[in-house]
């Protein structure tokens, strides 16, 4: 069985996991979307009750009876490389490439129906609270009213953006913002604000979860550092083990959201309280294996290979373990 890879060129990330696969003699197909039809061929023929399927990409050919699981790392969109792109081109490269692959016996990582669903935020804060993580309380909001009063309720509060940067607009994008209960909430009503309770933390923690795998690490945070996503400190990311209760809200989590890979933020305050920032379900890896050994481009390449078997969670919290 073979591996499909839907990722863009230029992700290393992706690269790690193809070495994996190489060494593993997995065969795999690597593409992107956005190649589609240019660079990528493709067919489903459906007669008697049959089908068959295939794509075409970089000299190889991958037929849809032999794929095993398909990846989708960073894809493009559907025929952006185009020569001539359109709305409509998208369209159909989308309805062809997608409508096939769903057609065919494979299991994701992860399957874009739910990585759709698990990309917005409101939605995991929900899963969240039902998996048991403890979850800083949270407003979205347009009412200007009501973001004043949740600042006032709370005194410090940070206010992020929901959805992350714009593409191809960084100006308009939102950094995590510690604010008080005197700041001016009139902008609120312009567009949804997402506010949450300022957690003091003393190191922020990235969980990474491939299957059945965890993958902790944790960074000793900078004095008033707010968002430990930007910004260069002395410290580096170390493995960390998980806490039993963590471990327990992850399986939760990611059978309610129909994930097999997510990588989750945490914010560890003065008691050692993990406290749940977000579930990123295609977020990054490298940083962390570079610093930490963990290895977690092997489990990705595992999960997408047919000797992978499905079991009990595993928890890795030590170099190379």
């Amino acid at each position: 069985m073979s591996v499909l890879i839907l990722t863009s060129e230029e992700d290393v990330t992706a690269d790690m996991v193809v070495a994996e696969l190489h060494a593993m003699g997995t065969p795999f197909l690597r593409l992107d979307p956005a190649d589609v039809p240019d660079k990528v061929v493709l067919s489903a023929h459906y007669a008697h009750g049959d089908f068959e399927g295939h794509l075409s990409a970089n000299g190889q050919v991958l037929s849809m009876e032999g794929l095993g699981a398909v990846w989708m790392r960073r894809p493009g969109e559907p025929a952006a490389n185009a020569a001539h792109p359109s709305p409509w081109l998208t369209a159909e490269a989308r309805q062809a490439l997608f409508g096939m692959l769903f057609a065919a016996n494979a299991r994701w990582m992860n399957h874009p129906r739910n990585a759709d669903r698990a990309r917005l935020k409101p939605w995991q804060m929900r899963v969240a609270h039902l998996s048991g993580f403890a979850v800083p309380p949270t407003v979205f909001t347009t009412a200007p009213r009501l973001a004043r009063q949740f600042a006032e309720e709370h005194r410090e509060v940070v206010v992020k953006s929901a959805s992350g940067p714009p593409p191809g607009d960084p100006g308009l994008s939102l950094p995590t913002t510690l604010i008080g209960p005197d700041a001016d909430f009139s902008a609120v009503a312009a567009g949804p604000a997402l506010l949450q309770r300022y957690v003091p933390k003393r190191a922020d923690i990235r969980l990474t979860c491939v299957g059945t795998r965890l993958f902790a690490a944790r960074k000793t945070a900078a004095p008033d550092q707010v968002d430990g996503r930007y910004g260069a400190t002395e410290h580096a990311w170390e493995p960390v083990p998980v806490p039993e209760r963590v471990s327990k809200s992850v399986d939760t989590y990611i059978a309610l959201a129909g994930l097999a890979y997510a990588a989750f933020d945490f914010a560890e305050d003065e008691d050692g309280i993990w406290w749940f920032l977000e579930c990123n379900q295609g977020g990054q890896f490298g940083f962390i294996e570079l610093e930490t050994g963990l290895p977690i481009a092997a489990a990705v390449a595992l999960w997408l290979s047919p000797r992978e078997p499905l079991g009990h969670r595993q928890v890795e919290g030590a170099r190379g373990a």
